[in-house]
Order: C-alpha cells, then structure tokens, then sequence
C-alpha cells in the first residue's frame, strides 16, 4: 500500500513521504543506543538516570495550541498526556501552557503570538487553519521558539511535524464501507467530508475516493465547514430532501461529530435501519453507538502514541538531543512551505464491534464501565464485552 501524507501540499512530483518500516525500526532501536553511548561518553548518565544535555535543562515550558473543544479527544486524551509526558521527561521541573482556540482561527494566532510574547521554549500547535497559522509560527521562529505541528500540518517554519497516516485513515474509511456494502456501483453513499480549512480533510478524502471511486455510487458530497456537526446536520438533511433517505445506501463520514449528526438525521426521517456510516476519532458515544448498531465504523488512532511522540520530541529538541530527536522523527514530510519536516506518523486502527477489547480498552481510553453503561450492557454481553 502506498499511503502518502501531503497531497494537497507540494506538486505531485515533490510530495511525498519516505517512509520504511523496518528501517525505522531498526533507526529507532540503533539511534537509543547511539544515544546512550554518547550520553555516556559526555558522563551525562548517572546510574539509570539521564541528564539533560547543556542546551536547555529540565526547566522547560512547552506551550500547547488546540483548535476546538467539539473534537473531544483534544482535552480529554491529547492535552493531559502531552502534559504527563513533558513532566515525567523533566523529573516534573517541566511547565506546559495551555490554551484552546475555539474554532477561531483569529484566536489562536492570537495566542501563538501571546506564547511568543511569554516566551514559552517551545510551542506545539494543531492549527484551526494551516494556512493562516503561518504568519504567527514565522514570529516564534524569528523569536528563536521552535514550533511542532500537531495533528494537522501547517504551513511556515516549523521543526517537526507529529499525525496519523491522513491519507491512510481515508482509505480505511472508504475500503469499510466497501466491504460492508460490497463493490458495486449501484449502491448509493453521500460523501461527508471535514473542514475545507483542514489540510488533513482533504488527505481523508482523497484517501477514501481511491477506495470509493468506480466501487459506488457517490450521489451527493458536502464539505463540513469547522467540523461543526451542526452544519452536517444542515448537509445531511439537504441530502435526504434531495435523494430521499431510501435511496441512501451508506455515508461516508469524516469523523465520529459527522457521523453523530448524520445518524439523527437518518433516525429522524425514519430509517428501519441506519444504513453503514463511517467515521474517526473513536468518540465514547460513537463507539457506544457501534456496539448499538447505529454506526458501522470508527477509525482509531492511537491518541496516548501521538501526543508522547510530540511530547518526547518537544523535550528532545530543547535539550539538544538530536539522536533522539531524529529517531522520533523519521519520516519526512513537506508542506507548501517547508520540505523535508521531521514528522511521526502514527498508523490508523479500523474499529468495529469486533475489536473494541483490542483498540480503545487494551489502550486504556475508556474503562468497561465506560462504554457499556446500563442502556448497552445487553449488547455488550452479545459481544463477549463483559
């Protein structure tokens, strides 16, 4: 399979991502003990403890820019382990700052510059705008602050880039919602695509085209302004007064707010049965309505893999630990601004009904109790949850 991460950057003939598993496998395994044997040399490993490198020590405050608190993830998993991470890599001298822009792209300028202005060591941002962001993240280059993408590629001099396989959660999406239908053009999907501000929206969807296309019958496509389930829901019931809800086969749905707001919409004009609908993000309530029946699949990303990816390269780049740095970041990633971005890109998890005890359980997201409260326990049951 070959997943790519940045087509809506760079032309076709320049964006790319070189990527190799087992080399970075074996790059990861020989850059720590590379690491380990300098360390040792410089006679900065005291026992089992490793001593921060003369750049910068464990005083360090890392500022963190979120985009919008509908993506729940965001301050449920993400900012906490980022936070956790960074202290536990400082022996808890290490600060994070925190701050949340609410879906305006204005706002986290606004405070990706209130960072500069603080002189926070180094910010990591998932931009509301990859475009716009771009101004701001070029005055902290230019006040020395390194910057790391996070999530959602943005655009100016940034030093390290940490995701998903964009592409590749598409693509999930798309070959789900083939194999529940079956590969033939005469069944009917509308197409819910994410934010058009959104570079990764555009990587998900041309993921799933290359799945989708010659497959089924795409009959109605809306972009998903902000993420906003509310205007899905808008979209959504455009396309059930145009096509008529019988007529409607499957949706693909960006993520797991798309798909809430597409399944009310179905329920509402009085489905027997919620045809199979996509999404991401594996939300509690889109995974509880997976074991309902009501949606099909959620993409799973590993949320504690990324925000400790980000976190160990903030502390790894203010500490002048390149080896590490470099391990944490081996692939390569370019933007309409800058090529070849240090980035990590983490693999995306199809979750269904018959792998939740792997995904979301195993990893710790949510407890038992969580997911299969009284109004899911019998379906729980049904599905050896218990």
């Amino acid at each position: 399979m070959n997943a790519r991460n940045t087509r809506n950057t760079l032309p076709a003939a320049d964006s790319r991502i070189r990527r190799t598993a087992v080399l970075r496998r074996t790059a990861l395994t020989l850059a720590a003990s590379a690491a380990a044997m300098s360390l040792a040399a410089c006679g900065m490993i005291e026992g089992d403890e490793v001593k921060a490198t003369p750049t910068m020590g464990n005083d360090i405050t890392v500022g963190v820019l979120f985009p919008d608190r509908d993506t729940k993830r965001y301050e449920q998993f993400d900012y906490p382990i980022i936070k956790d991470e960074v202290e536990n890599l400082t022996n808890s001298k290490g600060t994070v700052k925190y701050a949340n822009a609410d879906k305006s792209e204005t706002k986290q300028n606004t405070q990706l510059e209130q960072m500069v202005a603080d002189k926070v060591d180094l910010i990591i941002v998932d931009a509301v705008n990859s475009e716009t962001i771009a101004s701001s993240i070029q005055k902290a280059d230019d006040a020395g602050i390194p910057v790391i993408a996070y999530d959602r590629l943005a655009q100016g001099p940034i030093d390290g880039y940490v995701s998903f396989d964009n592409e590749l959660v598409g693509q999930v999406q798309g070959r789900s919602l083939t194999e529940d239908l079956g590969d033939s053009v005469a069944s009917k999907i509308v197409m819910m695509n994410g934010s058009p501000t959104d570079p990764n929206a555009a990587m998900f969807k041309e993921g799933a085209l290359s799945e989708l296309q010659d497959k089924v019958t795409i009959s109605e496509t809306f972009d998903t302004k902000d993420w906003d389930p509310a205007v899905a829901k808008v979209n959504m019931e455009k396309a059930v007064d145009k096509l008529g809800v019988d007529n409607i086969d499957g949706v693909y749905a960006a993520n797991d707010g798309i798909a809430g707001a597409v399944i009310d919409v179905l329920k509402t004009a009085g489905v027997s049965k919620v045809p199979p609908v996509t999404g991401q993000d594996a939300d509690l309530d889109a995974v509880q309505r997976i074991i309902s029946g009501d949606q099909y699949m959620t993409v799973y990303k590993s949320f504690p893999l990324e925000a400790r990816a980000a976190a160990q390269m903030a502390v790894a780049k203010l500490q002048g630990r390149s080896i590490e740095f470099d391990a944490l970041a081996a692939d390569k990633v370019d933007s309409p601004t800058t090529k070849d971005v240090p980035s990590q890109l983490v693999p995306p998890v199809a979750l269904t009904k018959n792998n939740i005890d792997e995904t979301v359980l195993a990893d710790g997201i949510y407890t038992l109790e969580q997911i299969c409260t009284s109004k899911f326990a019998a379906r729980c049951a049904a599905l050896g949850l218990k």
